[in-house]
């Protein structure tokens, strides 16, 4: 008995969920993280910080345990949290945000981003367009919309797009165009000429833009900009982060999609069927956190900013040339001055070899563009400085 169906196994498979043979195919992250349990590597893989967030948040977590924030919380999130998405945005960037008809709390980005597919994607002429390396479930949440995945390659030095290779993606045909700023997994922030050309491509196609902002308070150089803050761009912009990033607690997986008001209940009607609530004292404890003071945020910022200083320089040392990022948690470095021209067949052989997990860049590019990513790795900067401290004492075995 054949239990996939054939549609969902063409999509599957075209998104590399499932193996030639039909089976659940697992994830680079997977293999990385066995191998690193196996070998006793650093895990510069996977992007999770292993420091706790700020204490008023925790705290905030405890408290609202005990006085019985225990059970359902209302389906667009809790009226406070709610609130603080709305002011946060207000005091950060300038937007207008009604926290009762314009925000709705998500189990993580995650969530809110496949909401929000398979709420707009009408069927299989629909196209999504993407930058390219690109978060991997993308490509996953655009096939179980059973849209087609249209990508723009990110190019060296900078990875910023082309913007007439940008023009000729985005067609009649684009539903949705998917902004990842700043970007997972090349570090990069798009210029204001990248910013303005998506507006003006959306207007032109009649395309919404989803932006996925998860590491918006983790630019380095700058101040964040979302797209929703240029000239005709709220009216047709959903908005998507997270807290995970921000207050180092990925595992609470509270998220946050806003937007037009039609936009984000044609994402609630798919949502209550998805993780239908989730959170219920971990969602007061995100409201405290996006009202800490603004040093907060400038320092969670520096702090990663100087971590991402200390692996650049380890990379470099060890023989790997770097692309410096500007912004999250990710450094990407060329493998191919140190034998590393396939980075998959490199990043399986660095546990053994030096001690460290990293990724290759092409688990985050479609199977026909890898060789133009081929040599390039990808480390997470998101550790203690005592970790990086020892991830560069063992690669410097490299050299």
């Amino acid at each position: 008995m054949d239990v996939i169906p054939g549609a969902w196994r063409r999509t599957a498979a075209g998104a590399g969920l499932l193996s030639p043979e039909g089976e659940v195919a697992p994830t680079i992250f997977a293999e990385m993280s066995a191998a690193a349990a196996r070998t006793g590597a650093i895990n510069l893989g996977q992007g999770f910080p292993d420091e706790d967030g700020p204490l008023e948040v925790l705290e905030a977590a405890r408290e609202a345990i005990a006085q019985g924030a225990n059970q359902y919380p209302p389906g667009r999130g809790i009226p406070a949290l709610r609130d603080a998405i709305s002011e946060h945005q207000r005091r950060f960037y300038g937007l207008d945000v009604d926290p009762e008809r314009e925000v709705l709390v998500t189990a993580g980005a995650t969530e809110a981003l496949s909401a929000t597919l398979l709420a707009l994607i009408d069927g299989p002429d629909d196209e999504v367009v993407v930058f390219e390396p690109y978060y991997d479930s993308y490509a996953a949440a655009v096939a179980l919309a059973g849209a087609r995945l249209r990508t723009v390659p990110l190019r060296r030095p900078g990875f910023q797009p082309d913007l007439d290779e940008l023009a000729a993606a985005v067609t009649d045909r684009t539903r949705i165009i998917l902004v990842n700023d700043p970007h997972n997994p090349t570090g990069a922030v798009f210029g204001p000429e990248v910013l303005s050309e998506v507006v003006r491509l959306a207007h032109l196609h009649d395309a919404v833009i989803v932006t996925d902002e998860v590491y918006e308070h983790l630019s380095f150089h700058a101040p964040h900009t979302p797209i929703a803050t240029l000239p005709g761009a709220a009216e047709r912009t959903l908005t998507i982060s997270s807290a995970g990033k921000t207050f180092s607690t990925t595992g609470w997986k509270i998220g946050w999609v806003h937007g037009p008001a039609a936009l984000i209940t044609a994402v609630l009607t798919v949502k209550q069927f998805l993780t239908y609530v989730n959170g219920s004292p971990f969602q007061p404890a995100i409201a405290v956190g996006l009202r800490l003071p603004d040093p907060y945020f400038a320092d969670a910022a520096a702090a990663l900013l100087r971590k991402q200083e200390l692996l650049g320089e380890a990379l470099t040392d060890a023989g790997f040339v770097v692309h410096a990022p500007q912004g999250g948690y990710f450094t990407v470095a060329d493998a191919a001055p140190l034998g590393g021209a396939d980075a998959a067949a490199f990043c399986r052989e660095l546990p053994e070899r030096a001690g460290v997990v990293a990724i290759p860049l092409t688990a985050f590019v479609a199977a026909e563009h890898r060789a133009e990513y081929a040599g390039l790795v990808r480390f997470a900067a998101c550790k203690r400085v005592e970790v990086l401290e020892e991830a560069a004492r063992r690669l410097a075995g490299l050299r």
